[in-house]
């Protein structure tokens, strides 16, 4: 197609003697006379004093093949084509300019069965994002600009370890490439906080064990009974078979809540009335193993990281289950409320070092402004996050990505 826009520069034809032109008296023609034959009647020229006849005054022709005549006046408008706005357009410079410049804001696009996710990620986070997008609404990068974006991640509950590492990457890159509006750094941002968040992103892998036996902590009201039954649900779409232990016999209504999900999901459970949590546990396992399911997720009772005495109860649900299958637990994931803001990474360092977790549920992010915790956590208790969480619908529990979280976040 940038073909078309070349234009040949105009070819300047070759250099031809024109003939020498013709005096006006010279050979006029003579006048018709009727034919004779069909020999012509030769023509006689006039002597050089005769007067050149007035009425239809010709010239000889050159032979048509060399007749330059015509050339001139058809190079004049040369000059005036364009060939000078064609010549961008077929050489590239336009088209990497507009691929920079569209680069940033398209990239790493969302797959289409994510786009809905994404919708509702969008809308969860709003109350986080709202503050940190606030910070780019001006004319230019400059000192306040820094200042307002370090209070927004910090009372986004990033953290300062985090806050210093981000404002250090936007600095940094804003330098590099001569950014100067406002956008452009947010877009800087963007790629910062997704290269922080970037170790969180792990899978949840099923299958190396018959049965993966997951153990899930967390404290009382941070939605840990309500993820397992939603952790069920994708695993059951999935086509796993899941047997649920109710280990929670330290809350009210602990075992009836999680019955409940198990209904729903169509799976079994193993409960006692008044049970040992780690007794539960024990059997759990030993049915998961005997009944060939592919998943065996053990509930525990919620309690806060200071009640030393529960924390130690935790660790021998943990004993106990090793015992059942020497290999377990495959996984030890803990949930978090996301309004606990800092207060969730203490939880993460002390549950951590009680249980060797080795994976985050993060749930409520649609109801908190504090949804920048995911960095805190990232900058100093790595620990991967499995699933986030942004509602009370089974579909509102989905894998975390790191580059859908931060464009999310700053949307």
């Amino acid at each position: 197609m940038f073909s078309f826009f070349r234009k040949k520069p105009p070819a300047t034809p070759a250099p031809v003697a024109a003939p020498a032109p013709v005096p006006v008296a010279e050979p006029a023609p003579a006048p018709p006379v009727p034919k004779t034959d069909a020999t012509p009647a030769p023509v006689v020229a006039p002597p050089p004093w005769a007067p050149a006849p007035a009425a239809e005054p010709r010239t000889v022709e050159p032979p048509r093949a060399a007749r330059p005549v015509a050339a001139p006046p058809l190079a004049a408008p040369a000059p005036v084509a364009t060939p000078a706005p064609a010549a961008p357009r077929s050489g590239g410079l336009i088209g990497s300019a507009l691929v920079q410049a569209i680069e940033i804001p398209v990239a790493a696009p969302v797959a289409p069965e994510r786009q809905n996710w994404m919708a509702r990620l969008t809308e969860g986070l709003k109350k986080t994002g709202t503050n940190l997008s606030q910070v780019f609404t001006g004319a230019q990068i400059d000192e306040a600009l820094y200042e307002e974006l370090e209070t927004a991640l910090l009372m986004a509950d990033t953290g300062v370890p985090a806050t210093e590492y981000l404002l250090t990457e936007v600095r940094r890159k804003v330098a590099a490439t001569g950014a100067t509006r406002p956008v452009q750094a947010k877009n800087i941002l963007v790629d910062a906080l997704t290269q922080l968040l970037r170790p969180l992103e792990k899978p949840l892998t099923i299958g190396e064990h018959q049965p993966t036996v997951i153990m899930v902590a967390g404290v009382n009201g941070a939605g840990k009974t309500t993820s397992i039954g939603k952790l069920t649900k994708h695993l059951a779409d999935e086509g796993e078979t899941v047997l649920l232990a109710a280990a929670d016999t330290f809350r009210a209504a602990a075992k009836e809540q999680l019955a409940i999900w198990a209904d729903r999901n169509k799976v079994e459970i193993v409960s006692q009335e008044g049970g040992d949590p780690a007794a539960v546990s024990f059997d759990a396992v030993s049915a998961g193993k005997a009944r060939g399911k592919n998943v065996v997720i053990v509930d525990t009772a919620g309690r806060l990281p200071t009640q030393l005495h529960l924390m130690e109860e935790l660790r021998k649900i943990r004993r106990v289950v090793n015992k059942a299958d020497p290999t377990a637990p495959h996984e030890v994931l803990l949930v978090i409320d996301g309004n606990t803001g800092q207060n969730a990474l203490q939880q993460v360092k002390a549950f951590d070092a009680a249980l060797q977790l080795t994976g985050l549920v993060v749930t409520k992010l649609d109801g908190t402004a504090k949804g920048g915790v995911l960095a805190a956590i990232a900058q100093e208790k790595p620990v991967p996050v499995y699933f986030i969480g942004v509602g009370e619908k089974l579909e509102d529990l989905e894998t975390f990505s790191a580059r859908e979280f931060a464009l999310a976040l700053l949307s």
